[in-house]
């Protein structure tokens, strides 16, 4: 199988590189440097895409389009919004929130929905995968996933998004990935792992982000070798 995995930022590529080595292969494509790697008979490539919901977004098309990925998988840290999802705690993402996604002026339905395509703000991902993937990691922990271009640094703000739809963690990609796999045709599998707690913030986050990237990296591998 060919999959296409998108890796947001430095630390998480770093964790990336500890685990699986040095790429067969390495070239830079529309600005998106991409390794190749073959993780038990299936094919990896690996996208470091740059943070946000756009860049995340083409990374994935880019990983469709020209090297025929047919599973997006993504691993990365994450903000928790709930004291359940504590440092390094893991998770699986069962459906995300574009929370600063808002139309209402225009069709008056509620934020984040991407009226025509979802009926409510919750964009699934693959439900068999992410059952597959607790059966293999029974400590994930399936959430929704509140995403949007803005690092969340308040613990009222982390409290507000777990209060507005049930989410458990935040970040800044998963919208942009769903949406455009999706779209694609193509299932989805994302793993997430706790840099900052809801009481923690930007600080929190320097100081964990490299423990807690290499605990996502390390379940997500896991879980490939088993699909």
């Amino acid at each position: 199988m060919k999959i296409g995995m998108i890796v947001a930022i430095a630390s998480e590529i770093e964790a990336m590189l500890t685990e699986l080595g040095e790429p067969m292969l390495k070239e830079t494509v529309c600005g998106i440097d991409i390794r190749k790697y073959k993780v038990s008979g299936n094919e990896i490539y690996v996208a470091n895409s740059g943070v946000g919901e756009i860049y995340a977004a083409g990374a994935v098309q880019l990983l469709v389009s020209k090297y025929g990925a047919e599973l997006i998988v993504n691993f990365g840290i994450c903000g928790g919004l709930t004291e359940e999802m504590s440092l390094c705690s893991t998770s699986v993402v069962t459906s995300v929130v574009h929370y600063d996604f808002d139309t209402t002026a225009i069709d008056g339905g509620e934020v984040g929905t991407y009226s025509g395509t979802y009926p409510t703000p919750f964009i699934p991902a693959d439900k068999r995968l992410v059952e597959l993937a607790c059966e293999i990691t029974p400590s994930l922990k399936p959430v929704i996933c509140a995403s949007a271009d803005k690092f969340v640094d308040s613990a009222e703000r982390k409290s507000e998004l777990n209060r507005l739809y049930g989410a458990s963690i935040c970040e800044m990609e998963a919208a942009g990935i769903l949406l455009t796999a999706n779209r694609c045709g193509v299932p989805t599998l994302m793993i997430k792992a706790v840099s900052d707690s809801v009481s923690g913030g930007a600080d929190e986050f320097a100081k964990m982000a490299s423990e807690s990237a290499r605990c996502c990296v390390r379940t997500l591998l896991g879980v490939l070798k088993r699909l």
